[in-house]
């Protein structure tokens, strides 16, 4: 039996707090409370060594269900596709047109947040449609 009871997923990035209040928006997720003793984030970031201001970030979901998000700055940009991606459910249990509705809904709300249409894959007898996008540093993720 398994003891793991909560996971975080890790994204690798050029800038961690950018990224991280993408995804809260992409999500409904939420940035959480500061450490006891200040007053935001950026507070906390200037206590911390020059080299490891803005190294990091976090969100989370505010229902507690879903796992916690975490942004590491990392030196080298992204240079293949994405081994791991996340699945935005947004056309669970639809088909058909008003699948493609829900999925092209949620891409043009995603757009001006700085997400860009990579490519629509169709229903074929195996998978029902989804849209491959990317954030706003090119990491793939599906509108399933």
């Amino acid at each position: 039996m398994a003891s793991v009871k909560q996971f975080q997923v890790t994204f690798d990035c050029a800038e961690p707090e950018r990224v991280a209040r993408f995804w809260c928006e992409v999500l409904g997720y939420v940035v959480p409370p500061p450490p006891e003793g200040f007053a935001t984030w950026g507070d906390y970031d200037r206590t911390l060594p020059p080299e490891q201001q803005g190294s990091a970030f976090a969100c989370i979901d505010p229902s507690g269900v879903g796992p916690r998000l975490y942004f590491q700055r990392v030196p080298e940009g992204k240079v293949v596709k994405n081994r791991v991606h996340l699945d935005v459910r947004v056309g669970t249990g639809l088909v058909g047109e008003e699948r493609l509705a829900a999925l092209e809904a949620e891409c043009a709300r995603l757009i001006p947040l700085g997400a860009v249409r990579v490519q629509l894959l169709l229903a074929d007898e195996d998978n029902e449609s989804c849209l491959v996008m990317q954030d706003i540093e090119g990491n793939e993720f599906c509108l399933d």
